[in-house]
C-alpha cells in the first residue's frame, strides 16, 4: 500500500472557495472590459465584446463551481483494524 502524502490530499474548503472566487472575479473583470468596449467599438466589431458581455456570466459561474481536485483524488484509508482475541487467559 502506498503511504498517503499530505500533498496528495484535496485543498481545504477555504482554499478551494478562494480559488473559485478568484476565477469568478477574473471572468467578471473581463466582462466589465467587454461592456466598456461596447461603447467604443464601431460597426460589426461590436458583436465580439457584446457576446463576451452576454456569455461570460454563464461561463464564469460554470468555471467557478468546478472544485479543485488533487492529482490523486482517491484518498487511501488506513488498513483494517485487527480483531482483539476474546479468549484471554489470566
Amino acid at each position: 500500500m502506498k503511504p498517503q502524502a499530505i500533498t496528495s490530499l484535496a485543498p481545504s474548503p477555504e482554499e478551494d472557495r478562494r480559488a473559485r472566487m478568484v476565477k469568478y472575479s477574473i471572468a467578471m473583470g473581463i466582462r466589465l472590459v467587454c461592456i466598456f468596449a461596447c461603447f467604443f467599438t464601431p460597426g460589426w466589431w461590436l458583436l465580439i465584446p457584446a457576446a463576451g458581455a452576454i456569455f461570460l456570466p454563464y461561463v464564469a459561474v460554470v468555471f467557478a463551481n468546478v472544485s479543485m481536485k488533487s492529482k490523486d483524488a482517491a484518498v487511501l484509508r488506513p488498513g483494517g483494524l485487527l480483531p482483539v482475541p476474546r479468549n484471554r487467559e489470566k
